[in-house]
Parts: C-alpha cells; structure tokens; sequence
C-alpha cells in the first residue's frame, strides 16, 4: 500500500537519491532549479511503500511577474518501478489541493503539457511569462487555484521563498514549518482505481 503525507526531515536522503535516479545530475543545471536552489520549498510531499520512498513533489514560492505571487511546482518523480500506477497523479493532486487549501492563487511549472493538462494546466496565461535562462517556452504552464489570479500576468519568473537555513538548522526548521502547516488528513491511503490495479511496489 502507498502513502501520501508530508515530507519530513528524515526523508531528505531517501527524496535526493530518487531524484539522482529519475533525473541525474541534469537535473542540477535546469533552469527551473536556479528558482529553487539556496531556498526551502512551500509545500513538499513523499509517496512511501512501507519504509520505501517512492514518489516526491514540492512546490515553492515564486512572483509570475512583478508583484504576482505564485507557487512553482517541481521536481515530480516516481521510483521507476512504481510508475504508471496513479502515484504521481495521486502526489499532484494531494499537492494541489492542500495549495488550494493554504490560499495560493495559482502554480506554475515546466513540464509536458499531454501529461499536466489532466490537471489543468495549459499555456494559455503564461505567454507573457519568462524563466531567468534557457527553456522552452510551450513547456511553462500554469494553473489557477482562484479564478483571475494570473490575468495579466507579465515578466519574469523569479524565487521569492524563504532562504535556506544553514545545514544544522535545516532539519529543525523543517520540522517546525511541515507542524504548522499540516493539513487535517496529513496521510493519505492511496486506492487504485478499478481498472488501475494494485498500487503495492517492490
């Protein structure tokens, strides 16, 4: 059985090395990664199979534009062999809601629009809208959690969350922020649809 709940301290090693795996140290010149580096995310959740770590997505504070806060949700991944069993659908949408339930007006990202279109997200107010270095525009896509929130949305993208602790700090601070932005259901059974088959991995 898969859980989906809060990331916690604990799960920093176990969330960098399947990001190593799902993406290698690519990963680490993207630009979207320039937004988040020396920063702590808003909101970050993990996808668990017994003592397993097999799925994870953050989301971090950014401005879509001058004055134009917005959350910029990234990386996403899934254990290879668990993929395809509704983990990292179940992981969005955790996330999505739980932003929604905080009050964040809209989340950005860069990624496949075939893919994230099942949750909303287009391209349609993120023309005028740019990352700080290389990517592709028809890759940024975004989602309004409040109707309107991205109306007129114009410049560029940039990381406005909270400075990361130095490392002696940043598990007590972690500890502190995921307490007291818990949501009331802080973990989550997932249950395959029907036709999904099991969500059990190895």
């Amino acid at each position: 059985m898969v859980t989906i709940r809060r990331e916690r301290a604990a799960d920093v090693a176990l969330r960098e090395a399947l990001l190593d795996l799902s993406y290698g140290p690519i990963r680490f010149s993207k630009t979207s990664e320039r937004l988040r580096e020396g920063r702590l995310p808003e909101l970050s959740f993990v996808a668990t199979s017994g003592r397993r770590l097999v799925g994870t997505v953050r989301l971090w504070s950014v401005s879509a534009g001058p004055d134009r806060p917005a959350l910029l949700l990234g990386p996403l991944a899934v254990a290879p062999d668990c993929r395809k069993r509704g983990i990292g659908s179940t992981l969005m949408q955790v996330a999505l809601r739980d932003a929604g339930r905080l009050g964040h007006g809209a989340v950005l990202l860069v990624g496949d629009a075939p893919y994230y279109g099942r949750f909303g997200f287009s391209a349609e107010k993120t023309g005028a809208l740019w990352m700080p270095g290389a990517y592709e525009p028809h890759r940024l896509l975004a989602l309004e959690l409040v109707a309107g929130a991205l109306d007129g949305a114009r410049g560029m993208i940039a990381g406005i969350g909270r400075p990361e602790p130095k490392p002696e700090l940043a598990a007590l601070v972690a500890a502190v922020n995921n307490n007291a932005r818990r949501p009331v259901r802080e973990s989550l059974i997932v249950t395959p649809a029907p036709s999904s088959g099991s969500l059990r991995c190895g």
